[in-house]
């Protein structure tokens, strides 16, 4: 079976930034999952396992277009302490968690008061060009519910809670 619309598709990937540091990468035997076709991934990654199979390999390198956008330089914003999530004691420099009305977003602490915190929203690696390498664990057709959702049910993809 190959990828195309409607796949819901299993992989295992490792993120690297520019320098070639690694930056994030799926745990062995935990592979991410996604729905095909239905915007649920960074288009350049989408487009490059359009067509691809169980066990193809790929490395990908994305412009900050096509990965996570560019800096807006305009995008400290100031938050309760108590809202972040992640550590106990923070520091400049550091990466949190905040639950935003759409979502949880990382931010990047750049200054900390007693009780609110100055933080970045830019995605840490906003302004960047990464490189996904990614290796293909399985593909199978999305289920009825899967598609009117959006996104991939079961290990690797959403949880309803």
């Amino acid at each position: 079976m190959q990828i195309g619309k409607n796949s819901v598709v299993q992989f295992s990937y490792t993120l690297k930034d520019e320098s070639g540091d690694v930056v994030e990468a799926t745990e062995e035997g935990s592979p991410a999952a996604y729905l095909h076709g239905h915007d649920n991934m960074m288009a350049g990654l989408e487009t490059a396992m359009e067509g691809k199979s169980i066990g193809d390999t790929l490395s990908r390198t994305l412009e900050p277009a096509d990965a996570y956008g560019e800096r807006a330089e305009d995008s400290i914003q100031r938050v309760p302490v108590k809202h972040l999530q992640g550590a106990k004691k923070w520091k400049p420099g550091m990466t949190a968690t905040v639950q935003t009305e759409q979502a949880n977003r990382q931010v990047t602490i750049v200054k900390m008061g007693k009780f609110m915190a100055t933080v970045d929203t830019n995605h840490p690696l906003a302004g960047k060009v990464v490189t996904f390498n990614i290796e293909i664990k399985d593909i199978r057709e999305a289920t009825a519910e899967e598609i009117q959702h959006g996104h991939a049910h079961g290990a690797g993809g959403h949880h309803h809670g």
